[in-house]
């Protein structure tokens, strides 16, 4: 064995080390968590909140109460989404002032992305039941009237917060300079492409640019996040539904 050999070979063991270390570091759960979560690292990244319920209070003006609910005063811990990451980016930064800086999305915005993505991930789990549920239905009688109506329902709601995103384009290649644009393969982003991007699947707005061909640059990262955070409001009912020409 030479000394290059040894020498490669123990930097690739520090570097195999460094790896493994990082993620059992993100699998860890996040300071103030419950000493029984487990280090899990299918879990991902991770922030820590206070689990609480809502009780009747009569001695309350609204007639309710929040209580905290978690184990002996410890934090639960849940899955960070994109929204979370830009948050605690936003923390490290500072202004000219030398605060931290504000998160991109306002809390409204934010809520409405999260209900976006939880509504959409509970009724296409749901289809599956509804189908067999129909199923069953066809074949004689059975319950899951109930289920079948509020699954109806819900799908109204995912259509009525689609229309409010409109038929848009959150960036257009003819608005923007090829040398902005990172080259001839840019394809326009539509609005619903961006929303379903960052809320359903997660992805950042710098793979959002690379998976539509644009150059993922600062500027156009801005403008994404503007033509999101417009969307995000539209489908909190604020502002009409915008027609299929970019504005």
């Amino acid at each position: 064995m030479t000394v290059f050999d040894s020498e490669a070979g123990a930097a690739r063991r520090l570097a195999e080390q460094e790896r493994i270390a990082r993620i059992i570091e993100m699998a860890t759960p996040v300071e103030g968590c419950g000493p029984s979560i487990p280090v899990a690292p299918a879990r991902g990244p991770q922030v820590a909140f206070v689990p609480h319920v809502i009780m009747p209070d009569e001695k309350s003006a609204d007639g309710y109460k929040i209580e905290l609910t978690g184990w002996r005063g410890f934090n639960a811990a849940k899955s960070a989404d994109i929204f979370d990451v830009l948050e605690r980016k936003a923390a490290r930064r500072k202004d000219k002032d030398g605060k931290p800086c504000q998160p991109p999305f306002t809390k409204g915005q934010v809520n409405v992305a999260r209900l976006y993505r939880d509504l959409v991930e509970r009724h296409d789990a749901g289809g599956m039941r509804c189908a067999s549920l129909e199923a069953r239905r066809a074949s004689g009688p059975s319950g899951g009237g109930e289920f079948i109506d509020a699954f109806i329902a819900e799908g109204q709601r995912i259509e009525w917060l689609r229309q409010r995103i409109g038929s848009g384009v959150a960036l257009a290649v003819r608005r923007v300079r090829p040398s902005r644009r990172g080259g001839a393969e840019a394809r326009p982003i539509p609005d619903r492409a961006l929303v379903d991007a960052i809320c359903l699947h997660g992805y950042s707005f710098r793979a959002v640019l690379k998976r539509h061909g644009w150059a993922a640059d600062g500027k156009n990262v801005k403008k994404l996040i503007a033509a999101l955070g417009a969307a995000l409001d539209r489908m909190q009912g604020y502002g009409g539904v915008p027609s299929d020409k970019p504005t």
